[in-house]
């Protein structure tokens, strides 16, 4: 599965976002480290999703862009 992500270059460091998935963001030193961080954020984000609707009747629906 692929996401969009937003990195951003700072003094500090790469900061780097999920659009998709709000909230969902990491920061590092170096580009590679956001990167691999954003991919570890976006797992623990989605069962995060999971257990929050584990109770309820999930649906898939087609999006056409």
């Amino acid at each position: 599965m692929k996401y969009k992500i937003a990195l951003y270059k700072s003094e500090e460091g790469y900061s780097v976002s999920c659009p998709g998935l709000p909230g969902c963001w990491s920061q590092e030193a170096t580009e590679e480290e956001a990167l691999e961080n954003i991919q570890d954020a976006i797992k623990e984000y989605l069962e995060a999703v999971d257990l929050l609707i584990q109770d309820a009747e999930v649906r898939e629906v087609e999006v056409t862009v």
